[in-house]
């Protein structure tokens, strides 16, 4: 049998995550057939448990990509933004508005928390580190008043993760992002120190 070559490998990865966000987007994670998802993929179990050891694990890797691209599409708002204030607004209220996308509430927030309990602590570390830098550049700036830009990160990320789990939780999804980007504009407003 022939040795299977490194971008045989990757390919076959990436095979297997773009076949899985769609089924789990699509179905859900607990309506996923693994025979049905390997063989959409042209490939065998085999390969799955090779790469991710299970479908758990599958889902782990899907919400890491997905976090991931989610991750760029904010350090993007905040780094187009007109001012740093704005950038750092723009970018907390984008991802209470990503709640509503079918992907990112199906998979992130409503299966992965249901299977995996969450977001895994690197990932809420790395939000946090995140934020925590940009909290830091506001308050040099005088933009933010003075805290703790850790806690304050700390305090701000917990509240976004929590609204999001809450606005991709009920049929009224649109009324409570509504509702969460008010107090959230409340939220921030308490923080802003303008020049």
């Amino acid at each position: 049998m022939a040795r299977r070559t490194r971008a045989d490998m990757q390919a076959t990865r990436a095979s297997l995550l773009t076949t899985a966000r769609k089924f789990f987007c699509d179905a859900g994670y607990a309506a996923t057939s693994m025979d049905e998802l390997t063989a959409q993929a042209g490939l065998t179990r085999g390969a799955l448990y090779h790469h991710f050891g299970d479908k758990k694990g599958l889902l782990a890797a899907v919400v890491e990509q997905i976090d991931a691209e989610m991750d760029e599409r904010l350090q993007a708002i905040s780094h187009h933004a007109k001012d740093p204030w704005l950038g750092f607004r723009r970018r907390c209220r984008a991802y209470l508005e990503m709640a509503l996308e079918p992907e990112y509430q199906r998979i992130v927030l409503r299966d992965a928390k249901a299977v995996l309990g969450g977001a895994s602590p690197e990932s809420q570390r790395h939000c946090v580190a995140s934020m925590q830098t940009q909290l830091e550049t506001l308050i040099a700036q005088g933009l933010v008043a003075k805290a703790h830009p850790q806690a304050l990160a700390s305090l701000i990320y917990g509240s976004l993760a929590e609204a999001a789990f809450w606005i991709a939780d009920g049929e009224d999804g649109d009324t409570r992002l509504k509702q969460s980007t008010t107090a959230l504009e409340l939220l921030l407003r308490g923080l802003h120190t303008p020049a």
